[in-house]
């Protein structure tokens, strides 16, 4: 028999229910990096580990700064705690992270070379993100589902050419106009690399995966539908349908910044779209139309300012979605619109705990009357 890994039944499927437009007694809510430096208890456990890097290959740790944030919120989703930048490691990059730094390849990819050598990475140099996988949806018990997430291709690629963030995208534009063919051979690697990790991810036990565009918004229109949204949709097509326990696992796609192809996006194979701050949901479901989910879209600085505000714009966001699908009499599962109520982006580490305690509990009670 193969060595598959059994896991507990769900108890609170809120969260996957809302991925594939099921009706829910309450918005679900998990927040993008809720685990990370905001918290106190974080930061603790990424000074036992000494690095960023050895918090996120260590599968204790892992599993420890996955849970923390589910042990002072009720939220109704975990996501995997590692980085989008550990697949261009394995493909031998040399990725580092400086403190206050940021991330950092040691190797830019920037000539016929340097592409040349670029190659799907052996999963097993990842080893360490699927172990952390399965023993997080052990450590989880059935609590909440587990998502996995992968970055872009495209987003993938402006690190592995800009060779660390960028204010410009000065190298991986230069690339993209003046030698579209390099750029589309690391696109179409990123995009079979990405489609591989999430698979095996899948296998490890995760019930949901997230690809994360975070720097598609970058791209002129026309570059953004050619050098993103196509291998985006290249990696959709490789997905794996189902888990290891049989059930769906939803796909989600971020693209930060992507307002303005909403229409085209919608159009992709994924049962989720995230959204950022800047887009209107009501707007956004009536673009998208009835076939997906959407998920956001708060701005994260709501959470700078004081509880009876934040309290306010998570009403004013849940309201712009307009009322939520509820299921027929005797049809538990027929379908219509869904939300799932997330940040527009990463919350950001200087946020105040107690902040994210209020911004939770107004999304469930209030969600919960909207549905009455």
């Amino acid at each position: 028999m193969s060595s598959t890994p059994s896991f507990a039944p769900l108890r609170n499927d809120t969260f996957l229910r809302a991925c594939l437009r099921q009706a829910t007694d309450h918005t679900p809510v998990w927040l993008m990096r809720q685990a990370g430096r905001y918290l106190p208890e974080y930061c603790a456990t990424r000074a036992k580990a000494g690095s960023f890097m050895a918090l996120a290959t260590n599968v204790d740790y892992a599993t420890e700064v996955t849970l923390q944030p589910l042990e002072r919120y009720p939220l109704d989703a975990a996501i995997l705690f590692s980085d989008i930048l550990t697949v261009p490691d394995a493909m031998g990059l040399g990725l580092s992270f400086a403190q206050g730094e940021g991330p950092r390849f040691a190797t830019a990819v920037r000539d016929e070379a340097a592409v040349a050598k670029l190659a799907v990475p052996d999963m097993d140099k990842l080893r360490y993100v699927f172990d952390a996988v399965t023993s997080i949806r052990k450590a989880l018990d059935g609590r909440v589902p587990l998502i996995g997430f992968s970055g872009s291709p495209w987003t993938l690629a402006c690190y592995m050419v800009e060779g660390a963030g960028s204010d410009d995208y000065r190298q991986v534009k230069t690339m993209l106009y003046s030698r579209p063919d390099l750029m589309h051979q690391i696109l179409q690697v990123n995009a079979d690399a990405v489609a591989t990790y999430l698979n095996t991810q899948i296998d490890a036990g995760a019930q949901a995966v997230m690809i994360f565009d975070s720097w598609g918004g970058v791209l002129a229109d026309g570059a953004f539908q050619q050098f993103s949204l196509a291998y985006t949709a290249r990696v959709l097509a490789q997905l794996k349908r189902t888990g290891v326990d049989g059930k769906v696992v939803p796909r989600i796609v971020f693209t930060k910044g992507g307002g303005l192809w909403l229409e085209e996006m919608g159009q992709l194979d994924c049962d989720v779209l995230g959204l950022d701050w800047t887009v209107n949901l009501g707007k956004a479901r009536a673009l998208v139309g009835a076939h997906k989910a959407l998920q956001g879209n708060i701005d994260p600085n709501v959470l700078f300012a004081p509880p009876a505000a934040i309290e306010a714009e998570v009403k004013k966001v849940l309201e712009s979605f307009g009322t939520p699908h509820r299921a027929p009499a005797g049809q538990p599962d027929a379908t219509g619109p869904t939300h799932i109520f997330n940040l527009g982006h990463g919350i950001s580490q200087y946020t105040p705990p107690e902040h994210v305690a209020a911004l939770v509990q107004a999304v469930h009670e209030h969600s919960r009357k909207m549905r009455k």
